[in-house]
């Protein structure tokens, strides 16, 4: 069941876009959507009523493969906007369907682990938590406001900006 477009950017906006709640089966989109700079929310075997609850709860969108989950009471009465991602699509081929489906840009990158926003942190105050090898080539480090780890962009970086770049 798709939600509406202006639903979506209406209703569950703040100035960064939709946040989202995706099923148990949707950790990899989770991680994508952070990368591209959405609030991705995901619990490994999360229990069906529960993701539904707590997508209401949060005002988040409901992202899900599971038929089941988008026949939900909540889901069908509108009280949660849900959008099927259909199985079998890979991580990056679900990516591509939710942000032609609710027609997302690019933002700037969130943390991967929780989908708390990354502020800049001074090269000095991460110099404790960087390997000395990273440290010496790098001059850009950044903070996850909601869990606190600490990230920087490597070489690893590049071959996600580059698959981004290809929406």
């Amino acid at each position: 069941m798709p939600v509406k477009t202006k639903d979506v950017m209406t209703e569950t906006n703040s100035d960064e876009g939709p946040a989202f709640w995706c099923d148990a089966m949707l950790g990899g989109l989770a991680r994508w959507l952070r990368a591209a700079g959405y609030d991705a929310a995901w619990v490994e075997g999360i229990d069906d009523a529960e993701l539904v609850r707590r997508a209401l709860a949060s005002r988040r969108v409901l992202l899900t493969s599971d038929a089941e989950v988008a026949r939900h009471g909540a889901v069908q009465a509108g009280l949660v906007q849900a959008l099927l991602v259909p199985p079998g699509k890979r991580k990056f081929e679900q990516l591509k369907f939710v942000v032609e489906a609710l027609r997302l840009s690019r933002r700037q990158p969130r943390c991967m682990a929780c989908g708390g926003q990354l502020l800049a942190v001074p090269r000095e105050s991460a110099r404790p938590e960087v390997p000395a090898r990273t440290f010496a080539w790098c001059q850009d480090y950044f903070r996850c406001q909601r869990c606190a780890k600490l990230f920087w962009r490597g070489t690893h970086w590049e071959r996600i900006d580059s698959r981004l770049a290809s929406l």
